[in-house]
């Protein structure tokens, strides 16, 4: 049955609900086992000053689905050191430049400088490997 299709009695059927993303699903607890909080722990263990890349916290997982790591960062990272976890070139988050840029500050995390002025984190020196 669709959502909204009607049940016996005429009444609607009752909606699933909002979507809680991907690998979210609605219950009790997270599951340790499943690929978002897995994802979870690993930003978490990032130490001040040092990032990822997406793709490094996939393979940290045994995996190469980086893209899948974006997307639970996009949809469950707000209460993590989302600033830690960056892109291949050592860019921040993208449309969250400043506010990283904030963090690093904070924490001492090594930056590179372009002549125009614009960033990127010194990989060489911020990497972590867990």
């Amino acid at each position: 049955m669709t959502p909204g299709a009607s049940t016996r009695g005429g009444e609607p059927a009752p909606h699933p609900g909002p979507d809680p993303g991907p690998g979210l699903a609605p219950g009790p607890g997270p599951d340790p086992d499943d690929f978002v909080s897995q994802v979870l722990a690993v930003v978490e263990s990032i130490p001040p000053g040092r990032v990822m890349t997406y793709g490094s916290v996939a393979a940290a997982l045994g995996s190469r689905a980086s893209r899948a790591v974006g997307q639970v960062m996009a949809y469950a990272g707000a209460d993590l050191p989302w600033w830690r976890v960056i892109r291949a070139s050592g860019h921040a988050p993208r449309d969250h430049e400043q506010r990283a840029l904030e963090q690093y500050r904070v924490e001492g995390t090594p930056l590179l400088w372009s002549r125009s002025g614009t960033f990127r984190v010194d990989l060489e020196r911020a990497s972590h490997r867990p």
